[in-house]
């Protein structure tokens, strides 16, 4: 029988909004609980559904212009806990982190940014650092975690949901792991070839 872990806590960090809203509707159909910051807090909230913001998580507001908002061990805790090993249930319980089983991002659009002729300055700012960040921590812990990568995977979520509700399997979850390594490396290969020029 394959590891069955069940979807009750989704933290969602999405730059492009579009094709979000058919995933937001099923998962909170299937009782998901959102969590979130900025812009897609606010869209997800006025989809009408719940959305808890990361700051009241964290106690730290979105900071340095918006540089640093998912950035804090109480998030990073929730999707990196292994959910078999005594000693991280115990500290989740000791500092009250959330547990959270899903993780979906789309990233800055850097490349974009770079062939749209932007300023460096605007280019930098498009080096997204939380997103890749989350990216990477959930697919370090994919036994536990379901991570969406990109926009790109929204609709092969779905039909997970549709075909077996809030409940993935292991190969599931290692399946978009593979695909959130690949987003991440083709996102940093864009970056280091623009710094190469």
């Amino acid at each position: 029988m394959a590891e069955t872990r069940e979807l009750k806590t989704a933290l969602i960090s999405v730059f492009h909004k579009d094709g979000l809203d058919e995933l937001l509707a099923k998962l909170n159909a299937e009782g998901v609980k959102f969590l979130s910051t900025g812009g897609t807090q606010k869209f997800i909230e006025s989809l009408g559904y719940e959305c808890q913001a990361v700051e009241s998580v964290t106690s730290y507001p979105s900071i340095l212009g918006g540089r640093v908002k998912t950035l804090h061990p109480k998030v990073f805790g929730g999707i990196l806990a292994r959910r078999e090993n005594t000693g991280d249930l115990e500290q989740m319980k000791e500092y009250e982190i959330p547990s959270i089983d899903l993780v979906v991002v789309d990233l800055y659009p850097f490349e974009q940014t770079v062939a749209s002729g932007a300023s460096e300055a605007n280019i930098i700012e498009k080096i997204d650092i939380g997103g890749i960040s989350l990216i990477r921590a959930g697919a370090k812990n994919f036994k536990d975690v379901v991570i969406v990568p990109s926009k790109a995977e929204y609709g092969m979520l779905l039909d997970i949901l549709n075909e077996k509700g809030a409940k993935t399997d292991i190969e599931d979850r290692k399946m978009f792991a593979e695909r959130a390594f690949g987003v991440s490396s083709h996102y940093d290969t864009a970056i280091h070839a623009w710094f190469s020029k």
